[in-house]
């Protein structure tokens, strides 16, 4: 049996059990405020006289008495003296979750997510939208996609209060635009209106002209979403304006620059909103690549710069790049020295000016089903010590969509409570089992089971032996018909390797006995995921460019187990979500099902 401050979630900072008379069922108990302790900081003491609570805030409360009722649960609760004392490592603790790429939440599956949040002490909780909240008089964006309403988002915010979180809206303003360009009534706002080339691939217009109009329009949006929080904080994004200077805005980032361009725009909404009295953060990529435009964010305005991989597989897939790669990567400027070193080398300009900042790991579950475990554990652990080294003031753990969010929602609840833990304290939590927390918390699992068969199946992507920065080769061959680089294409032996890890952890599956709300959701959800990522792996076993030739029996066998796989996926994305985007989705295979479909039928 594990000890009891062992026991304890997140682990604390200084704790003891010591020998004596312990505390009884009527041990009474006391609460004192302390305002010399930390922010959000408490101690606890019980023995056979007394139970001491001492803590500096309201939230230092709800996190003491928290503890004292885990405490309490655990066998060994009257059997020595307690002692604990505890406060956050990261003033702002938080989470994003991305509603735009297709998948917009349940009522039901965003207070799942807020349970797990409350449990891992995160105190901020970001929605991630561009066009799915029902923005006034902007239908024609939004009606097709299930949208967060005012009343959806009002009541978040009540429940995010309800568990001592603030609620903040995440929405894009420059960039992540293309939902909105597609309509007529807004493609003239877009800097490359026929769409633009990225990395010798065509893309459709995700970018708006820079312009005080255009900011004006966005935000109209930006206060209209603001209205449903009482947190008064917004993050308006403004990352990845991938086409800005190559279309509209060409002669005057020519003749200005692109920093100081990309600036103007994003200064104005700051200026404006912190100005109405919001704390503003937004995506620190563009802002960070130029030293120039350090010290001048404005009070109340916090960049936050995003880091997806860790320093392992970074370092991995720059030694292992081949020239075509490298290639591309210069085609658009991709600075593979700062990839390297991790969240530091992306943060260089902010650490050396001194500029404040936020940091921004991931939780590794977009673009791979199954999620990919071993990098989101080192990215994660690496972001908190990076943040602790260079006084960063926030921790934001993301969960992106990218193509999809194909991945089910279980994959990503592991590592919100890793993040939530290492932004507590990262030198008592560094060292968490990930399959332990997700049996102990999320599916009540005493068996061990499926906890084990989440974290088994994602470590696939590591076993394909062949590293890949932000997805896993088993997702990407599948969404591009098998046209990914001929240098990320894995070995016979790696995929054989992360064929045989995915088959051992749907083993797992077979003997679990959760006892948590979605337990079985959990089960059918993770059983599908790694069905879909061992169909990746099929494909994967084809070799690079045989697809388009493999016989008539084998891709009929393909295409049938695709549509089953594809039937079975709109079954399960209903339990956790909303109707708007699953066709979307589900469509991002319809080129490779054409292929198998006409080797089908070439007899």
């Amino acid at each position: 049996m594990t000890d009891l401050l062992s026991s304890l979630f997140p682990r604390p900072r200084t704790g003891t059990v010591a020998p004596g008379a312990g505390p009884r069922g009527d041990t009474p108990l006391e609460v004192r405020l302390d305002a010399s302790l930390p922010a959000e900081g408490f101690r606890l003491h019980a023995d056979a006289e007394q139970i001491l609570v001492e803590h500096a805030d309201a939230r230092g409360l709800r996190y003491a008495l928290a503890t004292l009722d885990q405490a309490r649960s655990h066998p060994s609760w009257s059997a020595g003296v307690l002692d604990v004392a505890d406060h956050p490592d990261f003033a702002v603790r938080g989470y994003m979750l991305d509603v735009s790429r297709d998948r917009v939440p349940t009522r039901e599956t965003l207070l799942r997510y807020l349970q797990l949040a409350e449990r891992a002490r995160l105190n901020h909780f970001e929605l991630y939208i561009e066009h799915t909240f029902a923005f006034e008089g902007h239908d024609v964006v939004w009606q097709d996609a299930s949208p967060l309403t005012h009343d959806d988002l009002r009541w978040f915010d009540g429940e995010c209060v309800a568990r001592g979180i603030d609620f903040v809206p995440s929405v894009n303003c420059l960039g992540h635009m293309e939902r909105w360009l597609r309509h007529e009534a807004y493609s003239d706002r877009s800097e490359t209106p026929e769409g633009y080339l990225w990395a010798n691939e065509h893309r459709a217009a995700a970018t708006l002209q820079p312009t005080r109009e255009n900011a004006d329009f966005v935000l109209t949006l930006l206060r209209e979403i603001a209205q449903t929080t009482s947190s008064g904080k917004i993050n308006i994004g403004a990352d990845e304006p991938f086409e800005l200077g190559l279309g509209a805005s060409a002669e005057i980032v020519a003749d200005r620059g692109r920093g100081e361009v990309y600036f103007e725009y994003v200064r104005y909404l700051l200026d404006e909103l912190t100005g109405d009295g919001f704390q503003v953060e937004f995506w620190a990529d563009i802002f960070a690549e130029h030293p120039e435009l350090m010290g001048r964010v404005p009070q109340r305005a916090v960049p936050v710069v995003w880091q997806y991989d860790g320093p392992v597989l970074s370092e991995a897939v720059l030694d292992n790049a081949d020239e075509e790669l490298r290639a591309k990567w210069e085609s658009i400027a991709f600075d593979m020295e700062a990839t390297r070193n991790g969240a530091r080398g992306r943060a260089k300009a902010l650490i050396e000016s001194g500029e404040p900042f936020w940091l921004a790991p991931g939780t590794s579950t977009w673009q791979s089903f199954v999620g990919r475990v071993d990098n989101a554990v080192d990215n994660l652990i690496d972001v908190a010590q990076t943040g602790l080294d260079t006084g960063a003031r926030g921790y934001l753990n993301t969960q992106w969509g990218d193509h999809g969010t194909l991945e089910p929602p279980s994959t990503a609840f592991g590592p919100l409570l890793l993040g939530g833990a290492v932004s507590w304290c990262l030198e008592s939590n560094r060292d968490l089992d990930l399959a332990a927390l997700i049996n102990d918390i999320v599916v009540g699992d005493p068996s061990g089971r499926l906890g084990r068969a989440i974290v088994e199946a994602g470590r696939a992507s590591k076993d394909l032996d062949s590293p890949l920065l932000n997805a896993s080769q088993l997702f990407t061959v599948l969404w591009r018909a098998g046209e990914i680089a001929r240098g990320s294409w894995p070995s016979p032996a790696g995929v054989a390797a992360a064929r045989e890890r995915l088959v051992g952890a749907r083993a797992l599956l077979a003997g679990a006995a959760p006892s948590g709300p979605d337990s079985e959701l959990t089960i059918a959800e993770m059983d599908h995921a790694i069905r879909m990522a061992l169909f990746g792996a099929d494909v994967l076993d084809i070799g690079h460019g045989n697809l388009a030739g493999i016989d008539a029996d084998t891709a009929s066998r393909m295409r049938d187990e695709l549509d089953a796989l594809l039937l079975e996926q709109r079954s399960l994305w209903m339990r956790r979500s909303r109707p708007g985007g699953l066709d979307d989705a589900v469509g991002r295979f319809r080129p490779l099902r054409r292929i198998l479909e006409r080797r089908a039928v070439t007899r």
